[in-house]
């Protein structure tokens, strides 16, 4: 089977490593970028959100252009943290596995910068680096600039927003104006404009999506509550979503903290990522983040940049950020290589002008979230365990020996009883703790009307999909969709047909899994839509279903025979 790679005018040893790395078809940003690089190339502004494969897109060409008969810089690439110049230092030696003498080195604040420089005397020829310790370096004069040929900035826009405007400056004085600049960036300020128009050559610019536009890929939700109910609805979530693995972005330092304490206290697998942490202890939360033996990350939006990491469930925003750009920022660290994603913003009443804002910005609908009552939460985190133990693999042979034993203690207790007692013992916190705590709902708009409620039966979720009887949808046709796209049965409830489409109801332990597979498909070449049911959907929804069988026309005719004066 070809490789979709091999469309490309890679080398061998490219390839076969691109083979190694399991990837197979060029994600979008690649099959733009790549074939201009190779084809001799110039000047690019390549806009796409993060983890859309741009480290690749800008790596696998620059690898194939380095030339390993001079030891010398050809490429420099800038990043704006640490954490994101030591990823794509990894992952331009993952692609170049099997050039033996090709050199790589990130060089960044906070490490040795002797041991960094005892590196550079070695050669290299490709150099991933942070604006300040690159300068620093320059400085020393222990790296040359005269010798690079290509000029990457990756996260151009982070960069901007850091205050590196200065260091870019004195940087890019010292290459070669002969240089090829490519600047790869999630959105388009204006000052990332000013900076292409000042060191860019008639760049060609490739937008993947739409400027400043956020991916498809994420389901943008929001709670409008009282400030005084915001940590409670942030717990909520949290419980709503047991397999959750996000974070939970903050404001400023203090905030980050004293939400960190609090889910510690009550019991949340949690850490915090802020700038009062030392960079050793920044490197400590990251990592036992990145190997998931922490949940949830509290972090501020300075202290999460560069954390780069692919399967995050969710992002939260405990306080929406004051620039639109960084609610992108945000939510496009969710929803990455093709995964599905959930960017969740707690706001007031005063924030929903905010939120139709960044919509305008994303060209995205948020969703108004309802809160979860405390039995929803408490079903979801059971049946979760019910999963868990039915998928468990058990090994007899590493348990023959401890199993009479348990037998022997256990063995006067039958099923059911085990079954209430392993509940009881698993669920003891979330149990005790939402039998006093009262459900409260949304917060209610200046007519007293609640935004967000979503009427439904008991147990199950109300979701809407874009087609309806004109596109030959029926309950057998509805159940067929999902047959098809789900590996298990689903318990469906209540269809209601519509002409242009449909609301039915599912079980709500399987409400975000139906969204998220039957939006992947497509009806004669239009993409489904499917979402959580709006009040507005269901009260028009009513409103038809209690029209007579004629509709409007008969139900006006009938009225004006009805008014008609006999002769």
């Amino acid at each position: 089977m070809m490789n979709g790679f091999e469309e490309f005018a890679l080398s061998e040893p490219l390839l076969e490593a691109v083979r190694e790395l399991g990837f197979e078809n060029p994600m979008p940003v690649q099959s733009e970028v790549i074939p201009f690089l190779l084809g001799g190339g110039g000047d690019l502004i390549a806009l796409a959100q993060t983890g859309t494969g741009k480290t690749a897109a800008f790596g696998l060409p620059v690898l194939q252009r380095t030339d390993l008969s001079q030891r010398s810089v050809q490429t420099l690439i800038l990043s704006p943290t640490r954490e994101l110049c030591m990823q794509i230092a990894a992952d331009l030696k993952d692609y170049s596995c099997h050039l033996d003498a090709l050199r790589v080195i990130a060089v960044y604040g906070g490490a040795s910068i002797k041991n960094q420089i005892d590196e550079i005397r070695k050669g290299v020829h490709i150099v991933v680096a942070t604006p300040g310790r690159l300068l620093d370096l320059c400085r020393r004069g222990a790296l040359d600039l005269s010798t690079v040929g290509t000029v990457v900035m990756d996260e151009a826009d982070e960069m901007l927003n850091m205050g590196f405007l200065e260091d870019i400056d004195a940087i890019l004085a010292g290459v070669p104006e002969s240089r090829s600049t490519l600047l790869f960036s999630a959105t388009m300020p204006e000052e990332i404009e000013k900076l292409s128009r000042k060191y860019m050559r008639e760049p060609k610019e490739i937008v993947i999506g739409g400027k400043n536009e956020g991916t498809s890929s994420v389901r943008h939700i929001y709670y409008t509550v009282r400030a005084t109910e915001k940590y409670r609805t942030l717990k909520r979530v949290v419980d709503f979503y047991p397999r959750i693995y996000g974070i939970i972005f903050c404001r400023t330092k203090a905030e980050t903290q004293e939400v960190s304490d609090r889910l510690i206290k009550d019991g949340y697998n949690v850490d915090a990522l802020h700038g009062d942490l030392s960079q050793a202890q920044r490197d400590n939360v990251m990592q036992r983040f990145r190997l998931h033996n922490i949940q949830l990350l509290v972090a501020t939006d300075v202290a999460a940049r560069g954390l780069d990491v692919d399967d995050l469930t969710h992002v939260i925003n405990y306080t929406l950020p004051d620039d639109n750009e960084v609610y992108t920022h945000r939510s496009g660290r969710t929803g990455r290589a093709g995964k599905t994603g959930i960017s969740i913003s707690i706001i007031n009443l005063r924030e929903k002008k905010r939120i139709l804002g960044i919509e305008k910005t994303l060209r995205q609908t948020f969703e108004a979230g309802r809160i979860p009552t405390g039995k929803e939460i408490c079903s979801k985190q059971i049946f979760n365990l019910m999963d868990s133990l039915e998928n468990v693999e058990v090994d007899d042979e590493e348990l023959q020996d401890i199993l009479p034993a348990v037998y022997g203690k256990l063995g006067w207790l039958d099923k059911e009883e085990i079954i209430k007692r392993l509940v009881s013992l698993e669920f003891h916190r979330f149990l005790a703790y939402y039998q006093d705590d009262e459900d409260f709902e949304t917060e209610q708009d200046g007519s007293g009307r609640q935004r967000v409620i979503v009427q439904r039966e008991e147990g199950f979720t109300k979701l809407f999909i874009n087609i309806g009887r004109m596109d030959g949808m029926g309950p057998k046709e509805l159940l067929g969709m999902l047959n098809g796209c789900l590996r298990h049965e689903v318990e469906v409830g209540r269809i209601d047909l519509f002409t242009r489409y449909t609301l039915f109801d599912v079980k709500d332990e399987f409400a975000d899994e139906v969204i998220f597979q039957l939006s992947t498909l497509k009806l004669r070449g239009r993409s489904i839509k499917v979402s959580l049911a709006t009040d507005e959907q269901i009260d028009r929804g009513n409103k038809i279903n209690q029209k007579p069988a004629g509709g409007k026309k008969d139900g006006r005719k009938k009225e004006w025979k009805k008014k008609r004066p006999k002769k």
